[in-house]
């Protein structure tokens, strides 16, 4: 019988302890929902023209290309950022628009364009 049994646990239970903090913590899971290179970007463009369809979010945002401006779009729908509503016709038409839920980022989003307004005047 080892003597370092509860050494052992205890690692475990630290390194369970860290993944459920890491998975709970409010700035991990927001970032999980609008990080990375264009979820701002989409936000913001819905945001300035609301609903808005897929066609003029892609000539907004020039350098997305149609697969990752699709998945994004997916994603924060499947995150209840976005709602989605097809039309039936031809050629097909969707539109996006924030949810309720996403509507409460916006201030969040203000924020954000108001810092890096000061930002670049700063750095003029």
């Amino acid at each position: 019988m080892k003597n370092n049994t509860n050494a052992d646990e205890q690692e475990f239970t630290n390194q369970d302890f860290s993944d459920i903090v890491e998975n709970n913590c409010p700035m991990t899971n927001t970032l999980k929902v609008i990080g990375g290179k264009w979820k701002l970007l989409i936000l913001h463009a819905i945001m300035s023209e609301c609903p808005a369809r897929f066609g003029e979010l892609k000539k907004k945002m020039k350098d997305i290309t149609q697969t990752t401006l699709t998945a994004q779009l997916r994603e924060l729908e499947r995150d209840g950022i976005l709602s989605r509503k097809i039309y039936a016709e031809t050629p097909p038409k969707v539109e996006y628009k924030l949810t309720p839920l996403g509507e409460t980022l916006v201030p969040v989003i203000n924020t954000i364009i108001a810092w890096g307004n000061t930002y670049c005047k700063s750095n003029l």
